[in-house]
């Protein structure tokens, strides 16, 4: 076999002439794409957004899967699904992710960059054999490496071992990250008095645990969500070939793909039983899409309430103690800002923007075909990595490192007008609301307003107001997951 090396010693302005149905096209010597990826170029000159790498690496897997299957069943020589099979490890490898130069913009099949990676694919195994790049033997792009497939539902194929691997792999260990960091703070924190606030302004006292418990358990359903989804995404619609029939696969192609792609990921894929629903229609990945919305919602909540609670340090409510991240103002020296909240909330935006394009592309299916698959996968993988690395940061540089001004918070607990809320079962809703007002028009604490109007003495009105009672919490709140 000839060792790859053509990247390094082949100059781009060299080009070599490649065949395909409609005549000869130059392809620069040095790039292992083909004819039809060389046209493409040229008509689809939008734009610069490209696919992700993971994409292209769960092409290669599909591939794989497709070129074992086929081997299993006849439809392929032995010894050229071999060949196909090493080539498409480079590129899962990574060593190709440059020799894909599409952007999204393209067919809403996918069908060119279906095509990109059949042609890297079959010059790189014809390369591994001793050939020269572009001659298409004895590896063909279509015959071989697409051989028992279409663009049809190899993409869609290929769109959901991508999404399914990034979750696994990415998604979730990151959002169980962060799940974790804040149930450790509702335990620390378990025993801090603070005030809540409804509306924005002062309610009566909870624990700051408390706080936290409500913001794991949002993540805790978050993963939840997508847990739920799991199942139907590992639902392929590979072996419907061009419309869900399966014209021109071997019989059992699917079941055998299926089989093969499980044993190299280590994932529970199996057919979807109507391959007509999962190439006419992509409602699992937009079901997918609903789950990551969610979770961009979560972490605004979450990421917004730590940044006020941690405003100041002086003149804001300072409640939080937010960790250094070592950055700062431009004009003002010494600023701390709350940077990785604001950039855990402008992912959030992002998602919630790419949902809103993912559903437009989802309802795009026409017929036995949906149109908008590019555009659908770009926005989804890019969510759930924004997504990811937003939410393992926010854990980490965040979470991890918060601590509470217990000084600050016992001050505003003690000057709370609406401790006083605890007084209504024994004066009564209107005898309260004098205390408060008074204690607001005097600037006294509602302890002092209650002794003045003489409703009650001190020690009366410290046997009924105890703020730790009045949180609820009878014990240290479990914050377990």
């Amino acid at each position: 076999m000839v060792e790859m090396n053509s990247l390094e010693v082949t100059e781009v302005n060299q080009l070599r002439l490649e065949q395909d149905a409609f005549g000869a096209v130059e392809v620069p010597s040095n790039r292992y794409w083909g004819a039809q990826t060389q046209r493409a170029l040229a008509v689809f000159d939008v734009g610069e957004e490209r696919f992700p790498a993971c994409l292209f690496h769960a092409f290669a897997l599909q591939k794989i899967a497709a070129a074992r299957a086929n081997s299993r069943l006849g439809a392929l020589d032995e010894e050229l699904a071999k060949t196909i099979e090493l080539a498409a490890l480079e590129i899962r490898e990574g060593r190709f992710d440059d020799h894909f130069p599409l952007t999204v913009w393209q067919t809403g099949s996918g069908t060119q960059t279906n095509m990109n990676v059949n042609e890297v694919i079959a010059n790189r195994a014809n390369e591994m054999l001793g050939r020269p790049l572009g001659g298409k033997k004895p590896v063909h792009p279509n015959d071989h490496v697409n051989c028992s497939q279409s663009s049809n539902d190899s993409f869609p194929t290929v769109m959901h071992i991508a999404v399914a691997l990034e979750i696994r792999d990415r998604l979730l260990p990151a959002v169980r990250a962060l799940r974790d960091e804040l149930a450790s703070k509702a335990e620390m924190f378990s025993d801090v008095v603070k005030i809540g606030r409804t509306h924005l302004m002062d309610a009566v006292p909870m624990t700051m645990g408390q706080a936290f418990e409500a913001f794991w358990r949002q993540v805790d359903n978050c993963l939840a969500r997508i847990e739920d989804a799991r199942p139907r995404l590992h639902r392929l619609s590979q072996g419907g070939t061009a419309v869900g029939s399966g014209l021109n696969a071997p019989a059992d192609f699917d079941v055998v793909f299926c089989d093969e792609l499980n044993s190299l990921c280590g994932l529970t894929f199996a057919p979807n039983p109507s391959k007509f629903e999962g190439m006419g229609a992509h409602d699992t990945l937009v079901e997918v899409s609903g789950t990551l919305n969610t979770l961009a919602v979560t972490l605004v909540k979450i990421a917004n309430d730590i940044r006020f609670l941690g405003s100041g340090p002086r003149c804001g409510l300072g409640e939080l103690i937010v960790p250094h991240d070592g950055l700062t103002s431009s004009i003002m020296p010494g600023k701390r800002n709350p940077t990785i909240g604001e950039v855990v909330v402008q992912t959030a935006f992002q998602a919630m923007g790419n949902h809103a394009t993912i559903t437009a592309a989802g309802a795009s299916g026409n017929f036995e075909l949906n149109v908008a698959k590019p555009v659908l996968i770009y926005n989804l993988l890019q969510s759930i990595r924004v997504l990811s690395d937003s939410s393992r940061m926010l854990a980490i540089r965040l979470v991890r490192g918060l601590t509470v001004d217990r000084e600050r918070l016992a001050a505003n607990v003690s000057n709370a007008l609406l401790l006083a809320t605890s007084l209504n079962p024994v004066l009564g809703y209107d005898k309260v609301a004098e205390i408060t007002a008074r204690a607001l028009a005097d600037g006294v604490t509602p302890r002092q307003a209650a002794i003045s109007l003489g409703f009650l003495s001190g020690d009366e009105y410290d046997r009924i107001v105890d703020p730790a009672r009045m949180t609820g919490v009878r014990s240290a709140p479990s914050s377990k997951v």
